[in-house]
């Protein structure tokens, strides 16, 4: 596959490079070869870019939600076309295993186009009587809208923060993590296919200071960030200086609760989906997983014997269901986590290694014996490292679930279905799952609350982060005043 783009940028329905901005290298996990270099936007590429949105917004917006749906759905009908080149792509831009990309990352995307398409043309005010006068309201495009993505599922956080804005009428100007910059290129270039007229969606690169351009222009009047706690406080900040509307889907170190009652095999595999899946890598991980004493070690010896299954390997191989880290920085983080658990007792049940040769692949690791208080169980790792703790009363596992800053996912395992709905009420999480864990289909809302962020991605409720009412007041008979 080619995997050097046509150029770093998409600006205004076409590709366009400026060489002077620096160098961003492209390297792909399973080896840490170089695949490709961008160039970080320079200040004339991000004026092109506002321009190109500002400019473009008010037809779109004039358009109607029909016509726009259209175009998106048209959008998304082409990335199933192409899902298997899109997939490997996201396999070289980020390392996650062929088998996972195939049927995650592209497909949620067009998920996400194919639903905000459809509901585009359902965007309406209301009307409220008043005697004889009467109010009416308009739902209205923001403007121009800006999206921050992260590295760990490139294709779908560009639909999911794409598809809302442009179903509302609005503009945006995508900057990709510098980490993985290939897939939103493609993302726009499909919408452009699709009919999106020139200057909706613009891509740009860079790190840091490109996104602060971006989110402190006064002519862009919504930002949404998908990162870490550290970036979504700096971003909300200077967003908020502006009185920009945002969204902030954050990080978290989510709980995971499992009962006596538990199907152990299905808790096992909720507990490997909400810590292995995209080698750990993943905002929503369910990392501190409670066990009841009672069964904690079946639980223990049966996830060993799933996770001696994995076949951890070359991402490209289909077989292959657990990949590399997406690059050395991280994969050193989360085994400077791990010998911190060490240090401070916990037990290691399985992995906790870096695995030698090309690439950035480490062993999942699962920690027992874990405290409250221990680093890993408060700290997000963003790798493959489960902590399992113990517990006996639901009450008490309850407030220690919710003993953190975080609130973004919470899960719990459980027969008793009474249990399992007050429980999931007492989460203080804003996306929380019963006998599942990490299921995120675009119809559902999602995001967190606390520390986790700020708004949600997706469903019906994204239309209000991307959409303003705006009320009209209409008298029939005459005015009065006092004087």
């Amino acid at each position: 596959m080619q995997t050097q783009p046509t150029a770093s940028h998409f600006i205004n329905g076409e590709y366009v490079e400026d060489t002077n901005g620096a160098p961003i290298e492209v390297i792909y996990p399973a080896t840490g070869e170089v695949i490709a270099t961008v160039h970080a936007a320079t200040p004339d590429i991000i004026e092109r870019a506002i321009t190109a949105a500002k400019n473009a917004q008010a037809a779109w917006a004039a358009m109607t939600g029909t016509e726009r749906g259209r175009i998106l759905r048209r959008a998304a009908d082409t990335m199933r076309e192409r899902n298997h080149d899109l997939s490997v792509l996201e396999t070289y831009d980020t390392g996650k295993p062929y088998q996972e990309t195939s049927v995650a990352d592209a497909t949620s995307g067009a998920d996400a186009l194919e639903y905000f398409g459809g509901m585009a043309a359902t965007l309406t005010g209301e009307h409220i009587q008043l005697g004889e006068d009467w109010v009416y309201t308009r739902r209205e495009a923001l403007g121009v809208c800006v999206g921050i993505g992260a590295w760990n599922y490139p294709t779908q956080i560009a639909c999911w923060k794409g598809a809302p804005a442009l179903a509302c009428g609005n503009s945006v100007i995508f900057k990709p993590s510098e980490t993985t910059p290939l897939c939103a290129l493609k993302v726009a270039e499909i919408l452009h296919e699709a009919g999106l007229p020139a200057g909706l969606y613009n891509v740009v690169q860079g790190l840091g200071d490109v996104g602060a351009a971006l989110v402190t222009d006064s002519r862009v009047d919504k930002v949404s960030l998908t990162g870490s706690v550290p970036t979504g406080r700096k971003v909300y900040a200077a967003a908020a200086a502006g009185m920009k509307h945002v969204t902030m889907e954050l990080g978290g170190k989510s709980p995971l609760i499992v009962f006596e009652d538990a199907d152990i095999e299905n808790a096992v595999s909720g507990a490997i989906l909400g810590n292995f899946y995209s080698s750990g890598q993943v905002c929503s991980n369910g990392t501190r997983v409670f066990v009841h004493k009672d069964i904690k070690e079946a639980f223990l010896a049966r996830l060993a014997e799933r996770l001696a299954t994995a076949k951890i390997g070359d991402p490209m191989d289909p077989e292959t269901s657990f990949g590399p880290m997406v690059s050395h920085q991280q994969m050193k983080i989360a085994l400077d986590y791990i010998a911190k658990g060490r240090e401070e007792g916990a037990r290691i049940v399985y992995g906790g290694e870096a695995i030698e040769g090309d690439g950035f692949y480490m062993q999942p690791c699962v920690f027992a014996d874990v405290t409250d208080d221990m680093t890993i169980a408060k700290e997000e790792i963003f790798g493959p490292v489960m902590a399992v703790l113990d517990f006996e009363e639901e009450a008490d596992v309850l407030a220690r679930a919710n003993d953190t800053e975080f609130g973004l996912a919470a899960g719990v395992f459980t027969r008793d279905l009474t249990r399992a709905h007050r429980v999931a009420a007492a989460f203080e999480a804003g996306t929380c799952y019963i006998n599942t864990y990490n299921d995120a289909p675009v119809e559902a809302p999602f995001g967190g609350v606390k520390a986790s962020g700020v708004g949600r991605e997706n469903s019906k409720a994204a239309i209000e982060h991307y959409s303003q009412v705006k009320s009209v007041y209409v008298r029939m008979g005459d005015m009065e005043a006092p004087f």
